[in-house]
């Protein structure tokens, strides 16, 4: 209405031209601002893509880490499994046919594909998938890397479709000795469609290539076995000789660069890699930037609408202020319109508490999952250390129960069964012994914490002995337990406070490791609440750690990470008790764990 002629309404020429000088600055502080804002949209959204491809990256490449290091242990414990060995030794049937089951057992337990045994010649003689029609047993696999590199080097690794089954998987090879002699190989395959799966949950695309920058995983099915980069004929004709990847084609996927932005096809794709610990391996990521660039360019929008409106106000403030009108008539008009754009940002600013409050809660989420990953892979490590001690615990009584077999057979052959019965029951506490002890070494390595509950104390301090207690006798630490009320229940989780006392108890071990008569003593006492002290004869903590001690990353060892003490005080916050640090008795380290009663 006020631009249809009557000048009037406007005021004088003077009035007029102010009039045009603003609406024209107004537009120009449009245009300006609606090209800085595109150019702000375009920056945006490839830093936001960039960070969330290197979150989800380190994410899936941590998921991908927690399948390799369950799976590497078995073949290296299995080496020393007396069946294995007697059946690469005998080559028997009856022997193949026993050890046939015992690795059926084995790997519905361990959720591998299949473990299977083959001897020195390359002809495997037992298999986990000896009932299935695609059972390994008789095929010959001399032809593998994984087979020859296992037999020259002692252990090899290789991902590749089975020749059997037509399926992909990574094969764990390991070399079988005895006396000197290499008797044959065992191996371990592991697919990994769950994983996959649980990859392809996310909006990216995720993929594993190998040194010769083939797709082998991919939660792109369509992908998997298609190559980044064009591969040469020789490289091509040396997979075909050792059947790596049957008869697939290995055709490049149509990858091209677009600025700092990856193409491939028609999709754009912000992308962040991550090395993975098996030969040549890298795990990338592709996030797509389609919807960083849409979230970008709507809030561009929105800001760009807001200054429109804030033109608009202003343009139509400078048109009331030229009309005619009473000067009381001007004042209510301005406080209207100062009370609308208090209203508005109020609005906006309650809009912004909200997404904050967002924010917050799903950087609250995957904080806690960061910290349970992190909690997983200190699990890990600590099975690392401790599996020599486990290995050793297991062949003492195997070996006992060897010889109670053995003593048996020739106390039967003497027609005297008391004494065959006798060490029979031997046998059986030897085996519930052994039980035992792989028992705790499973549990500890769980990747889901249970709910939090009654643990009976004296049975998680003994299975901590049972994992660590090997390792401090092999270091000719001396451990003191005492335990006030063997019967003490306390609120917790088994597997998480096993986690607390090993990360303690190796501490304790490395800080008198160069100590004459190191000594190391544990003490639960108190029922309300529940106090677990862990002291050592060792140095003590420095002075400037001590504000700090608790601290991710701060340490005081040259090769620590200093996440230990962190994990375990945030898992003890969980359980509602505390960790602190105390005055040893032994004139080192103490730390203490209060704990609430069950």
């Amino acid at each position: 209405m006020l631009f249809k002629g009557d000048s009037s309404l406007i005021g004088p020429p003077t009035n007029r031209r102010r009039l045009i000088v603003a609406v024209t600055a107004g537009l120009v502080i449009l245009l300006v601002a609606g090209l800085g804002l595109a150019q702000w949209a375009a920056g945006r959204a490839g830093a936001q893509a960039d960070v969330e491809a290197r979150q989800n990256a380190r994410a899936h490449a941590s998921l991908l880490e927690s399948e390799l290091q369950k799976f590497r242990l078995l073949p290296r414990v299995l080496t020393e499994f007396p069946d294995v060995r007697a059946a690469l030794a005998d080559k028997s049937d009856a022997a193949s046919r026993r050890l046939d089951r015992e690795l059926e057992q084995l790997a519905a337990r361990t959720d591998a594909t299949v473990i299977y045994v083959i001897d020195a010649s390359g002809t495997t003689i037992a298999a986990s998938n000896w009932r299935a029609p695609t059972s390994f047993v008789g095929e010959n696999y001399r032809f593998r890397p994984y087979f020859q590199g296992a037999m020259r080097k002692g252990e090899a690794e290789l991902f590749a479709l089975g020749t059997v089954s037509g399926r992909p998987g990574l094969y764990l090879a390991r070399r079988v000795d005895l006396d000197g002699r290499q008797l044959g190989v065992i191996v371990l395959k592991v697919e990994f469609d769950k994983l996959e799966a649980r990859w392809a949950d996310s909006a990216a695309a995720t993929l594993v290539t190998d040194a010769a920058g083939i797709v082998v995983m991919s939660s792109e099915p369509r992908w998997r076995f298609r190559s980044f980069a064009p591969i040469l004929a020789e490289e091509q004709q040396r997979l075909r000789a050792t059947r790596s990847y049957g008869d697939a084609r290995l055709d490049p996927l149509p990858v091209s660069r677009d600025g700092d932005a990856i193409r491939v096809g028609t999709d754009l794709f912000r992308e962040a890699d991550e090395r993975v610990s098996f030969p040549g391996g890298t795990l990338r990521l592709l996030q797509p930037a389609g919807p960083a660039r849409a979230s970008a360019n709507a809030t561009a929008r929105v800001a760009f609408l807001i200054l429109l409106i804030l033109v608009g106000t202003a343009i139509m403030t400078l048109l009331r202020i030229v009309e005619r009108q009473s000067l009381r008539q001007a004042a209510h008009e301005a406080l209207e319109r100062e009370v609308a754009a208090r209203t508005r940002d109020l609005r906006a600013a309650n809009d912004e508490l909200r997404l904050a409050s967002e924010r917050q809660r799903e950087t609250d989420r995957r904080y806690r999952a960061a910290r349970e990953e992190l909690a997983q892979a200190s699990r890990l490590g600590s099975i690392g250390q401790i599996t020599a001690g486990v290995a050793h615990e297991i062949n003492q009584p195997i070996a006992a129960i060897r010889t109670f077999a053995e003593n048996s057979l020739r106390y039967l052959e003497r027609a005297e069964p008391d004494k065959a019965r006798g060490n029979l029951g031997a046998i059986v506490e030897l085996t519930a012994r052994v039980g035992a002890i792989t028992n705790e070494l499973r549990n500890f390595a769980r990747r889901k914490p249970t709910p939090l509950g009654p643990v009976d104390l004296q049975s998680a301090i003994d299975g901590t002995s049972l994992l660590i207690g090997d390792r401090l006798r092999a270091q000719g630490i001396a451990l003191d337990i005492a335990v006030d009320d063997p019967a003490e229940r306390v609120h917790a989780d088994r597997v998480r406070l096993e986690q607390v006392l090993v990360n303690l108890l190796q501490n304790a071990a490395e800080a008198v490791h160069d100590m004459k008569d190191p000594h190391i003593s544990l003490h639960a006492h108190g029922a309300d609440p529940v106090h677990i002290d862990i002291c050592d004869d060792g140095p003590g903590v420095p002075a400037d750690l001590l504000p700090q001690l608790f601290t991710p990353f701060v340490t005081g060892r040259p090769d620590g990470l200093g996440l230990g003490l962190a994990i375990a005080s945030d898992i003890m916050t969980e359980f509602g008790g505390t960790l602190t640090l105390i005055p040893s008795p032994l004139g080192g380290a103490g730390f203490r764990l209060t704990l609430r009663p069950a």
